[in-house]
């Protein structure tokens, strides 16, 4: 496995077309909202729990919180980390193959991001509509459980969505090289 290098193809494409450049803008508006929420998140668990040690308060419902805007901020996340090639790639048999091999692979690894996006998104909407049905609610604060379920619903549609651009773009990018 090796990291990205910023001067590798893997770095954002000045080649975007207006689409890429707007589910990047997505993508990074996302990212940037997930990471105000975990930063939220950890003030919230350091007060709390540095409140249980030294003065006996306690934020209420904070490990429910946590659960549950935790998932909502990871799942804004990936498809940033889709567009930036940040993914997981063990490339220690491909990384003696052509370009346009290895763009080729990538499209194709695109591809099956995309569809898992819009099959998680699917579903997780579709779950978030049965326990809203069911009317489930969070046991400390009563939140209604199917709203942050719901919040996750964006991040794996824009995750679909730079999939599907980038299994575009990857064979694209294919075309232009020569072997």
């Amino acid at each position: 496995m090796q990291e990205p290098q910023p001067a590798t193809p893997y770095a954002l494409h000045d080649s975007f077309g207006p689409l890429g450049k707007f589910i990047h803008f997505l993508a990074r508006l996302m990212a940037i909202i997930g990471g105000v929420i975990f930063v939220g998140l950890v003030v919230m668990s350091v007060i709390s729990i540095v409140g249980r040690k030294t003065v006996g308060f306690v934020v209420p419902g904070d490990v429910e919180v946590l659960q549950m805007l935790s998932a909502c901020a990871a799942a804004s996340f990936f498809p940033y980390c889709h567009l930036r090639h940040g993914d997981i790639k063990v490339d220690f048999f491909t990384h003696n193959l052509p370009q346009k091999t290895l763009w080729i692979m990538d499209a194709f690894g695109s591809l099956l991001v995309g569809l898992f996006g819009a099959l998680v998104a699917w579903r997780s909407w579709a779950g978030a509509m049965t326990v809203k049905e069911a009317g489930e609610t969070s046991m400390i604060l009563a939140w209604p459980v199917w709203i942050p379920q719901a919040f996750m619903v964006p991040g794996f549609l824009v995750l679909a969505a730079a999939g599907f651009y980038m299994f575009g773009h990857q064979l694209r990018m294919a075309a232009k090289e020569r072997q």
